[in-house]
């Protein structure tokens, strides 16, 4: 993408996550940091490459399940979007000095990606559940998260 301020568009003409039954994916690199395949932005798949766009727009897979679960999330926090990336913001945040023993800490231990992590593979997951194993996440520390899903020694 030539022009980096286009991702406002998605910010407009996004709706509420209740309404959302599908969500779209676009290419758009810019936006993404390296080493990440997509983002969730207000409703909008964004990934690395126009052959995942094309993928995850035919087809579910791992990754769209991924994306959909932080869906199901927002619609959890009150069917808000800004909600949902505030409390984002504040656990990743408050996982930040956890990445001195552990790389992508902030990201990693975030209870929204604890979760969408660790069900990305059950396609079937949002038939069954509502997506808001996160809150049990959230009530421990991040300390706590990475001892239990990483082990006490983890190294950069």
């Amino acid at each position: 993408m030539k022009n980096p301020l286009k991702i406002l568009t998605y910010f407009w003409r996004s709706r509420r996550p209740s309404m959302i039954r599908n969500m779209v994916a676009v290419h758009d690199n810019f936006w993404l940091r390296k080493g990440y395949d997509a983002m969730t932005f207000f409703g909008t798949i964004i990934t690395a490459t126009e052959e995942e766009a094309a993928r995850m727009n035919s087809k579910g897979n791992s990754l769209k399940n991924h994306e959909m679960i932080h869906l199901r999330q927002a619609q959890s926090l009150h069917d808000s979007w800004l909600l949902f990336y505030l409390y984002y913001g504040w656990y990743s945040l408050m996982a930040l000095p956890q990445n001195r023993k552990m790389k992508n800490a902030s990201y990693l231990l975030n209870p929204f990606e604890i979760e969408a992590y660790g069900h990305d593979d059950d396609l079937n997951y949002l038939k069954d559940h509502d997506a808001t194993e996160w809150r049990r996440w959230a009530r421990m520390t991040p300390e706590e998260r990475r001892i239990r899903f990483y082990g006490e020694k983890t190294s950069e």
